[in-house]
């Protein structure tokens, strides 16, 4: 889950490659030509800063521990994976310049770059790698990637330059696991991961090196001479904390801020006037992910299926998308990628019906009313709170549509609104919740094993909703042994059917991706991945530089 612009909440960090915080573009459709210099100006300079807006602020910076967007769009430019995803949606080497599979696909031998150095001047080794894999199985880590890592039957380093895992059995997301961020062992092999202070001056080998971060306001990194794959032509990048949608629109007019992501409002009528095409560039892409009301599963209120399932049926899912999103998103019934090869374009969802989902919850034993109208049961009102995180004015407004719905069938429901990281770690984290309204920004491989496996429930992990299906489990656990797309994808849709059935969640929609970027910044790159993988390509005209010494 996460927070940015458009709040995808926890996110994967291995596929968040160098998304810049609160911008994360996925299959670019250009609304508004990027600017194109003039022929004078089309050498790249070095220079200026790219000031960036994101409404929620990283949680941590230990990159097996970041499991939001905020959190992983400053690692992903601190940090690198053995491999990463390119423009095309294809794995690359990254921190591996090459690699082989054996032919039963049980084992990967990685050869690493030379000369690679951490931020400090210390090399990179395979040692390091072999630090983090050590981490991610560890049981005393809070991380939520373990998963993937404990298919590994042994992970072998020869020599400095030299990565040979070896598996038990087959595993599909074997290659892609390998983009997970790799940890210093030099300055984390005698610290507590789940408490240290490495968050406050983070070490890595990315395109930019940490400077500081003041809480609540901004986080500032400088571009690293000494990047492999070269020195960006950016001198810096900021991240402004702003935690409202408003306040980051007003910044956008006074062009004190470069980048940010947009409401619907905002994209489709706010931005239409000369000031904005003049200044900015407008891109709209599908969503990678979605939207959903969980519900705590092991509350009361929600054990019975037949409860959620009139939830679904009293929620206008097709009014949500054209009153909060203004059209611009599409109803989904989860749990992957809307246009993804592993969903199930066959599961519809069900029909706007509050008749029904009254008849469902009589069923359930909610049949009688109050003096105001809400259903009781046993003496107890059906009443709960849905909890969401501040600056979200999308899913704030989506709360009070599904309120206003939930109403006129008798449930009575509050909203509460919390700051981000709080959300996580005092509600999310502890299971202290009824029903919350977050998102899920999906990985390029469909695995999801991590969010709705009935074991990836401790603190830290993504089934905090406490779902548990055993025939689920047995196909998450099928498909991660198959390696031909054919039949993942019946083993998804297989999934995707049981997991809508049971209904552990509301899946309300996937929200189309609305950004804005300065237009003095040139070099961008559309691609079916997005433009913000090839961030240490974009560059100023020294005469539209706006930031060279001075503070930001």
């Amino acid at each position: 889950m996460e927070a940015t612009s458009k709040l995808e909440h926890k996110v994967f960090p291995k596929d968040c490659r160098r998304s810049f915080g609160s911008l994360v573009f996925f299959c670019l459709l250009i609304i508004t030509a990027p600017h194109r210099p003039a022929i004078a100006e089309e050498t790249p300079v070095p220079g200026d800063a790219l000031v960036t807006a994101a409404i929620a602020e990283p949680r941590v910076l230990i990159p097996i521990l970041a499991s939001d967007t905020a959190s992983a769009g400053i690692c992903g430019l601190l940090f690198n994976g053995l491999l990463k995803y390119d423009k095309d949606i294809r794995l690359a080497g990254d921190l591996a310049e090459s690699w082989e599979v054996s032919e039963d696909g049980l084992e990967i031998t990685f050869h690493l770059r030379k000369g690679v150095r951490w931020h400090d001047g210390e090399p990179f080794t395979s040692k390091d790698v072999a630090f983090t894999f050590q981490k991610l199985r560890d049981p005393s880590v809070r991380t939520p990637y373990s998963g993937d890592f404990m298919k590994v039957k042994e992970l072998l380093t020869p020599d400095p330059l030299t990565v040979i895992v070896r598996y038990e059995q087959p595993f599909s997301p074997a290659l892609s696991s390998w983009a997970m961020w790799i940890m210093p062992e030099h300055l984390l092999a005698s610290e507590d991961l789940n408490d240290t202070d490495f968050s406050q001056r983070p070490v890595g080998t990315g395109p930019y090196r940490f400077k500081k971060w003041a809480r609540g306001s901004q986080i500032d990194l400088t571009a690293n001479p000494d990047y492999f794959e070269g020195q960006p032509f950016l001198s810096r990048y900021v991240s402004r904390i702003i935690p409202d949608a408003t306040t980051i629109f007003l910044e956008l007019q006074t062009l004190t801020v470069d980048a940010s992501g947009l409401s619907p409002l905002q994209f489709t009528r706010q931005t239409q006037s000369e000031f904005f095409r003049k200044n900015y560039n407008k891109f709209r892409t599908p969503g990678f992910g979605y939207t959903y009301l969980g519900y705590n599963l092991r509350h009361e209120l929600f054990e019975d299926l037949r409860v959620r399932q009139a939830i679904d049926c009293a929620v206008n899912k097709d009014e949500i998308v054209k009153m909060v999103l203004l059209g611009s998103g599409r109803v989904t019934t989860g749990p992957f990628v809307v246009d993804s090869w592993a969903y199930d374009d066959g599961v519809r969802p069900v029909p706007y019906d509050p008749e029904q989902a009254k008849r469902l919850l009589a069923e359930a034993g909610w049949k009688e009313r109050d003096t105001d109208g809400v259903l009781m049961r046993g003496g107890k009102r059906f009443e709960f709170t849905i909890l969401t995180n501040q600056g979200a004015q999308e899913r704030l407004k989506t709360a009070e549509l599904i309120q206003k719905d939930l109403g006129k069938i008798g449930i009575k429901v509050k909203i509460k609104v919390l700051e981000w990281s709080a959300l996580l770690a005092d509600f999310i984290d502890k299971r202290r919740f009824d029903a919350v309204l977050l998102g899920w920004s999906l990985g390029r491989d469909p695995d999801c094993y991590d969010i709705w496996h009935s074991s990836k429930t401790r603190e830290g992990e993504f089934n905090f909703l406490g779902y548990a299906n055993p025939e689920v489990d047995s196909l998450l656990e099928e498909a991660r042994r198959v390696f031909g797309q054919e039949e993942r994808a019946r083993l998804y849709k297989k999934i995707h059917r049981l997991v809508y059935d049971d209904q552990p969640c509301l899946f309300l929609f996937a929200a189309d991706s609305l950004e804005i970027v300065s237009s003095r910044f040139l070099g961008i790159e559309p691609a079916p991945i997005g433009i913000g993988h090839d961030l240490i390509r974009w560059w100023v005209p020294r005469d539209k530089q706006r930031y060279r010494t001075q503070e930001i």
